[in-house]
């Protein structure tokens, strides 16, 4: 309508002053409802063939868009494992900071794991403590050991100087004692050995063993206790103790980061694809906050279109089954700080989008007739500004009516 009015203005208007006063035909008389349409036909077809290719220009270069929203992100709140609530530290709906306790599991199954790991623990160290005893117990049969050996040489070698008194078999014997007694210091050796390799080694590792089972249990018990992530508002948290909670299936709630809805996400014809680039100025209204232009910036544009996804699965695809075509996405985000403050997360807004021909008209090689065509594009530009106004005026009356009804 406010294109018509505007329209009519530079045809309708001056054909009618025309017949008015050039050719002296006045209203009610030469003029009436009966042949209004006959003697104002160039005016009226001016004036429609003029909207229409206003309406055009204005939609493609500036388009605007119903389907704005000022989306945000929630998270899941979830345990990492299955259990039963045993504590509840929060309301349904509170501010929280990052680390706040939410509840908390049932741990008794925890609790008990983790004091084993302690147990095998204190079980190590008194096994070492063993070992102590063990090399000290070693180390004496090895000085016994060797001494009884040393003591079956010096024998052996006794009787060898003496061989002419000595009968052979005595010389036998004691050769064979020697290398028994020669044994039994190998063998003390060896267990004093064995004894320092438990002690340094063996017992050590599994006292490693033993606290990492400590600290994966300590892990899993600390898993019971359900923090938050990040500073934001917990909602809808209807969590009670008693009820179960599973990661998969079941959330407990949902906290709402800080600083969400900072930006609007809006949808766009594809055949504005062409216009809308990152860097244009953009004017939002919302119903969250009636009666109020917010001046914003493309931050980026999709590079898809959502409707165009693809996902393998058992079936072919028949593309009839994309009913409507997607639109294009376009993030917008407020040109000033607090341009968002205000505005409720979550609502629905209106958007236009103005390009700019600032570059183009700056360039030399631009032509005259290029020039008047730019210029005209950026200043219907007010047109679609005036048509945001009156819709930030009645957006509330039509909100207000239909929630009425």
């Amino acid at each position: 309508m406010l294109e018509l009015m505007l329209c009519s203005l530079f045809t309708l208007l001056p054909d009618y002053l025309y017949r008015r006063y050039v050719q002296g035909k006045r209203w009610g008389h030469e003029i009436n409802f009966y042949n209004v349409w006959y003697e104002l036909r160039y005016g009226i077809t001016s004036c429609i063939m003029l909207t229409v290719g206003l309406i055009t220009v204005v939609l493609y270069y500036h388009p605007g868009s119903t389907n704005v929203v000022s989306l945000f992100r929630i998270i899941p709140i979830v345990p990492e494992t299955n259990g039963r609530v045993a504590e509840v530290y929060v309301g349904p709906s509170a501010d929280v900071t990052r680390g706040t306790k939410l509840f908390r599991l049932d741990s008794s199954k925890q609790q008990a794991a983790l004091e084993l790991a302690r147990r095998n623990i204190a079980e190590v160290d008194a096994r070492m403590i063993s070992a102590k005893a063990d090399i000290a117990a070693a180390e004496g049969q090895v000085l016994e050991a060797k001494g009884s050996y040393e003591q079956a040489v010096d024998e052996l070698n006794t009787k060898r100087k003496i061989a002419e008194v000595v009968a052979q078999r005595e010389i036998e014997r004691l050769e064979k004692l020697v290398d028994s007694r020669l044994g039994t210091l190998n063998a003390a050796t060896a267990n004093k050995e064995a004894a320092e390799i438990k002690l340094s080694t063996l017992l050590p590792a599994e006292r490693a063993s033993a606290e990492a089972a400590e600290r994966q249990a300590q892990v899993d018990l600390d898993k019971t206790v359900v923090v938050a992530g990040v500073d934001g508002r917990v909602e809808q948290f209807l969590l009670r103790p008693g009820d179960i909670v599973n990661p998969l299936m079941r959330p407990a709630g949902v906290l709402v980061p800080e600083g969400v809805g900072a930006r609007l996400v809006a949808g766009f014809s594809q055949i504005e694809a062409q216009v809308i680039r990152p860097g244009l100025i953009a004017e939002a209204t919302c119903t969250s906050k009636p009666l109020t232009i917010i001046p914003m910036v493309v931050a980026s544009v999709q590079d898809y279109v959502a409707a165009g996804q693809v996902r393998s699965t058992e079936a072919l695809i028949d593309l009839q089954q994309v009913a409507r075509p997607g639109t294009l996405t376009v993030f917008l985000e407020p040109l000033y700080a607090g341009g968002m403050d205000g505005v409720t997360p979550g609502s629905s807004c209106i958007a236009n989008i103005y390009t700019s021909n600032h570059e183009r008209l700056s360039k030399p090689d631009t032509g005259l007739w290029e020039s008047i065509y730019l210029h005209a594009v950026d200043a219907v530009a007010l047109v679609h500004a005036l048509v945001l106004r009156l819709q930030a005026l009645v957006l509330p009356v039509k909100v207000l009516i239909g929630v009425s009804h």
